[in-house]
Parts: C-alpha cells; structure tokens; sequence
C-alpha cells in the first residue's frame, strides 16, 4: 500500500482486492426463504429447499448480481464455491456451468475461480475424486469439499489430496465448522498434507472449533498447521451469524482463532463467505467491509494498514496466484482511493477507483 499526492490530495493506492471465498450460486436469495431457524444444519436445509428455484436464469441473475457487486468493490481475483447437486456423480451442477460462462463474460474485469463443494465422504471413492480433480483442472479451478463429522472423512481427505496432486490443482476445505469439541477435520488435513508432503496452495475455511483448544493441545495443533503451509480464512460474517446458536442472546463469537494463527506464522485472510442467503441474511461482497467485521469480531488492532494483506497480497497467495505489489505493479492491478486513511476506507466513506479508469479519465 502506498499513500502520496495526487492533485494536492492524500490518496491511498493498494493492489485490487482478492476475494478469496464466497458463494455466488446461494446468493441473494434470502426474501423468497421463510423462516430459516438459524443454525448451520437448519441453513443447510433451507438452501437445500430453495434449489428447486436454481434455474439456469435465475443462477444467472444472482451470480452476475454478485459479480458486478465484486468488481464495484474492486477485486480482481474472486474464488467462489459452488454445491455439487449430485454426491455421487462428477457431473458438474447448472451452477458450475453458469459460472464458467459468468467468468467468460467477465474476463478482463475480474478473474474468477471455482471450488465444488462436496462432502469430504463422497471423496473416498477414489474414480469420483479423480474425476472432479480432471474438472477442476481442465478450468483452471480447485478441487473443494466440506468436512465436519463424516465417518469417513479421513479417506476423504486423503483421497481429495492425492487427486488433487496428481492433477495439479489447488485445496480448498470447508472445516470444522461448528463449535462441537471433537471436529478435527483441520488436524487431519495438516496430517495429511504433511505426510503427503503436498506442494499446492491449501486454503482451510472457517476452522471454528479451534476456539475450544486452550494450552498446549491447541500450540501443537497450531505447529502443525503451519508447518503443513495451511492458509486459513476467517469468514466473520456467517459466522457470527450461525455459530453459537441458543434460544438467547450468543455468548461466543464462532470465529477462529485469527491471532494465535497469526502468531504461530500461518497465514490468514478473511473471506465474505454468504451474502443474503439462508447462512447469512445481510451483507455485501465487498472484502473490505468483512476484513472491517474481522477487525471488530477479532480484536485486531491498529495500525490498519498492516491488516489490508488479508484481502490483498496474502489473500492472493492462498489462492495459488502471484502477489502484487504496488511498487512495479501495471496499471491494471492498482486500484486507487479517494482518501489518504486506511480508516476512511474500512469506514466505507470513499470510493475505491481503477488507476487505469482514472488514467482514462484524465486522458480525454
């Protein structure tokens, strides 16, 4: 990040946003759901019943919405999971197929990538893993699943790495969300990328039940994770939203443990997650507003400006892309703010603009 004078005013310059972890085939659809009830498995069942609304338009309507919504912001790169309608088949859902020509249309404003998201169970069947590896690398995605308590999620997990590598294609887990004490989903895959010794990029969702590690069990769990190279991302939004539930008033958080991971050397980013589904019922894709959510739900503290590579460069790093960095950076990879303070932009009181659509502007 870089602030200097630009016409006699304070200007912050930093490079286009990533936006590592969102669900563009969920949303915007939360006023045509009834009342949801608000935990995870009572989300999951309200999204399951809307999915006789998933029309190839209607997909197209919302997804796009969710697009324009992200380049606004400005990202750059966008990574987005998408449900697999079938567990039993590689047979790529609509919504796969509506985003790849999302991503076509938006080529040149954005770039986006797709992540299936599949029980890590269904992933033991190792033809079934091999198949939606190929996919993902035939389009230049990752290969995704969601692990919580499944019987069998150690051969998945361990199914869904030896896919990926012998496909070449990156990992990214939804895990162990929830706040049940015996998820050890994160453990597992630290385990196994360790074991495995697997060279792609590693992106681990959520990781709520970290919170119920204290002391030692929860320093060793922390080494391992950074000694297996995870990225974490603390998705603040949903979180906040589901984790916790009780007939009253929430007394935890539900996120993970962002500073002890920070502090133990893993790298962690934050995500949008669900936007006005039946996970979460408000919001907006905009990484900035959720990194200001994180500050707050994660006691991150100031200086601010140390804190924007969660939704930049390190963001950028977990996605298996190339860091950019203002200093050398094209025109094209910077994006430039009406203000010279961080807080201004995590407030929301600017407006985030292209270099190149000012250069433009200037230009005629």
């Amino acid at each position: 990040m870089r602030s200097g004078p630009t016409k006699g005013a304070a200007r912050l310059v930093l490079p286009r946003l990533t936006e590592p972890h969102v669900h563009l085939d969920k949303c915007h659809t939360v006023d045509r759901l009834g009342p949801v009830g608000g935990n995870l498995h009572d989300a999951i069942t309200a999204q399951f019943e809307d999915k006789q609304r998933w029309t190839t338009d209607d997909l197209h309507h919302r997804a796009s919405r969710g697009l324009r919504e992200l380049a606004t912001a400005g990202c750059r790169a966008v990574r987005s999971h998408v449900d697999w309608h079938r567990e039993d088949s590689a047979a790529p859902p609509e919504a796969w197929h509506v985003l790849c020509d999302l991503r076509a249309q938006m080529r040149g404003t954005l770039d986006l990538q797709l992540s299936p998201l599949i029980g890590v169970d269904t992933l033991a069947q190792p033809a079934l893993a091999d198949a939606i590896a190929q996919l993902a690398s035939e389009t230049g995605d990752a290969m995704g699943c969601f692990v919580y308590d499944q019987p069998r999620r150690a051969a998945g997990i361990q199914q869904a790495f030896r896919s990926a590598d012998k496909y070449s294609v990156p990992l990214d887990f939804h895990v162990d969300e929830g706040l049940d004490a015996d998820l050890d989903g994160l453990s597992l895959i630290a385990d196994t990328a360790l074991q495995l010794r697997f060279e792609g990029p590693i992106l681990c969702g959520h990781a709520c039940s970290l919170m119920n590690l204290t002391g030692d069990p929860l320093k060793r769990l922390l080494d391992k994770v950074a000694r297996a190279g995870l990225h974490i991302v603390t998705l603040p939004t949903t979180n906040l939203y589901l984790q916790g539930r009780t007939d009253g008033t929430p007394d935890r958080r539900g996120l993970t443990r962002i500073r002890e991971l920070q502090n133990a050397g893993v790298n962690v980013i934050v995500g949008t997650d669900n936007v006005r589904d039946a996970f979460c019922p408000v919001g907006q894709h905009d990484p900035v507003s959720s990194l200001a959510l994180a500050i707050l739900g994660g006691h991150l503290d100031p200086p601010l400006g140390r804190l924007l590579p969660m939704i930049t460069t390190q963001a950028s790093s977990a996605l298996g892309l190339p860091q950019t960095f203002v200093d050398g950076a094209a025109p094209d990879d910077l994006l430039v703010c009406d203000t010279g303070s961080v807080s201004d932009l995590l407030a929301g009181t600017c407006t985030r603009t292209p270099l190149t659509t000012l250069m433009a502007e200037a230009a005629q």
